[in-house]
């Protein structure tokens, strides 16, 4: 038994409170050296064995290194005391509690976990309800749709430059709802509104300001609304690590120097500020980029500007949450405060960070709702256009995100299979639709929320950042309607069977470049089989049942890159 592998703590990573009297409590061990674990509990406070009980725990996911046990328990008491008892293949058991292994169960309760079970509870991670496994739909405003007559020679160019004007409005999206509203789409998430001179807006100007080139913030209001009365959401992107160099504050600090009252909101490293090609600029940017001054979320005037902004555009304009841009590059104290100012205007607000790797210590409740889930475009890019990772692989790395954490995040991860700042998936994958096509039944059929990057589901194609954002595929002679029937048909499917987002996964496997999953919710089960790999591959026990994506009996075998769902009960 491989006792450094066995790993617990008693915080709210390990043992939490999904819901007043319900609580997860989870073991970590070395892959394939446990095979059974339980869980001994009993009150602190009540002698000798009155409140001893025991609990069977189950491996509820695997990493490529380590498997991941779990129960959910009830409780009503003061504090919770427990422990562990693994056993090997060999049958070895031993017992663990207080980070110490011993022979016999344990009796002492100093020498066991501590679970205090109101603080558990009041620090109890909460979640917009509206939120959980609902389709995303990225929008670039300036490329999406224009409500002003645009040649098709300027609106259509490919490849396409960061200078382009292409004339994107917030009106030409109001007019093309009724479209994402067929898609199935339930949340536009929209990149940068605010006035800018750039194509992308990430370099802001003025934060009260919608850009005068997307429209005005009674449009901002109208779409909202006429979103909200479809039943749909609307999150815009809060680029608050750093400004233009044209916001207020940097432009007076470029004129005033040292004697500027704003030189606590960036931080200087000398004067006079310079930013030349080739050097690093005199103070801190985002990515060295000079033209993009990093703001300093410690000083209070400069936080306190921030939460304003948030709050206000929920209040004028009842949005329904933020996507934070290069969220991670921005302290945990200020994150906390943002979630309780954000929360106390708007309970139900989303709030989603971006942050290209894993992001557990931002993800305990007191600071964002979820994240994009970059592990999962890595794992879909490995397993799909480059073929550097095998279904197993790639189901591990899903495993320990679903391992490390809370359970309920599951179905609040932006699932991506590209974004404004990567090239398109099809490109990536050498132009072709059968893989695309893969990718986006593996993000639109697993628990999450699936993020469409706009006119993905039109076969849009392009390089990386800029050639990613050109004008989207409106006319219909240029779009791949059969991709567009995919999507359309997948969310349909996701929408009607709750089975693919709420049930339980009781199976997964890796077999002849398939990855199979089984999942059950009550009395249904459902079998998702997708196949990353040339060629035909034989499924024989599961010939004549209903392939609920084409509608047609399945023959028993399996084409190149192609998905299959099969729902009984």
């Amino acid at each position: 038994m491989e006792l450094a592998a066995v790993r617990h703590f008693e915080n709210r990573n390990y043992c939490y409170a999904l819901e007043k009297g319900r609580f997860l409590v989870r073991l970590e061990t070395k892959r394939g050296d446990i095979t059974k674990v339980r869980l001994h509990t009993k009150e602190k406070y009540l002698p000798g064995g009155l409140s001893r009980q025991t609990h069977d725990m189950a491996l509820a996911c695997r990493d490529r290194y380590r498997d991941y046990y779990e129960t959910v328990i009830t409780i009503d008491m003061v504090c919770l005391r427990y422990f562990f008892e693994v056993e090997d293949a060999s049958g070895q058991v031993l017992y663990y509690g207080d980070h110490g292994f011993c022979e016999r169960p344990i009796e002492d309760v100093g020498q066991m976990f501590d679970c205090p079970q109101t603080l558990r509870e009041e620090e109890r991670f909460i979640l917009p309800g509206w939120a959980k496994n609902k389709v995303v739909y990225q929008i670039f405003p300036s490329r999406f749709a224009t409500d002003k007559e645009v040649p098709e020679k300027v609106w259509y160019q490919a490849p396409i430059s960061h200078t382009a004007d292409l004339q994107g409005s917030l009106r030409g999206i109001i007019d093309r709802l009724d479209y994402l509203q067929e898609l199935g789409v339930d949340i536009l998430y929209m990149t940068p509104v605010f006035r800018s001179r750039s194509s992308h807006k990430y370099d802001t100007d003025d934060y009260y300001a919608i850009d005068p080139s997307f429209g005005s913030k009674e449009d901002l209001k109208e779409l909202v609304r006429k979103a909200h009365d479809r039943g749909m959401y609307v999150i815009l992107d809060g680029v608050f690590n750093h400004t233009s160099t044209r916001f207020f504050a940097f432009r007076d600090l470029k004129q005033k120097g040292s004697r500027s009252k704003y030189q606590n909101w960036y931080y200087v490293k000398s004067f006079p500020l310079t930013a030349r090609r080739g050097e690093r600029p005199s103070y801190k940017t985002f990515s060295y980029a000079g033209g993009m001054p990093k703001l300093n979320l410690q000083n209070p005037e400069t936080a306190d500007f921030v939460i304003d902004v948030a709050t206000y555009w929920i209040r004028e304009c009842d949005i329904d949450g933020w996507r934070l841009d290069v969220a991670d590059e921005i302290s945990h104290a200020f994150w906390k405060r943002f979630r309780r100012e954000v929360k106390a205007v708007k309970p139900e607000a989303l709030i989603v960070g971006e942050i290209w790797h894993y992001a557990g210590d931002f993800l305990e409740g007191d600071e964002w709702d979820s994240v994009m889930n970059y592990p999962f475009l890595r794992g879909i890019q490995g397993l799909i256009a480059g073929g550097t990772q095998t279904p197993g692989e790639f189901l591990d790395d899903m495993g320990f995100l679903r391992g490390n954490l809370h359970r309920e995040l599951e179905g609040y991860l932006w699932n991506f299979i590209d974004t404004h700042d990567t090239a398109r998936f099809l490109h990536a994958a050498g132009e072709d639709p059968r893989k695309q096509r893969l990718a986006a039944a593996i993000q639109l059929l697993l628990p999450g929320m699936p993020m469409i990057y706009y006119g993905d589901e039109v076969g849009m194609n392009g390089a990386g950042d800029p050639d990613c954002r050109r004008g989207m595929l409106w006319d219909e002679k240029r779009q791949d309607r059969e991709t567009l029937a995919w999507y359309r048909q997948l969310i349909r499917l996701r929408r009607q069977e709750p089975i693919l987002t709420e049930g339980e996964l009781v199976r997964s496997e890796d077999r002849d470049g398939l990855m199979i999953l089984e999942r059950r919710l009550g009395v249904r089960g459902a079998i998702l089989i997708f196949h990353a790999g040339e060629g035909m591959v034989s499924l024989p026990e599961l010939r004549g049942r209903l392939d609920r994506i084409t509608g047609k009996v399945f023959s028993g075998s399996l084409g190149g890159y192609e998905t299959a769902v099969f729902i009984e009960g």
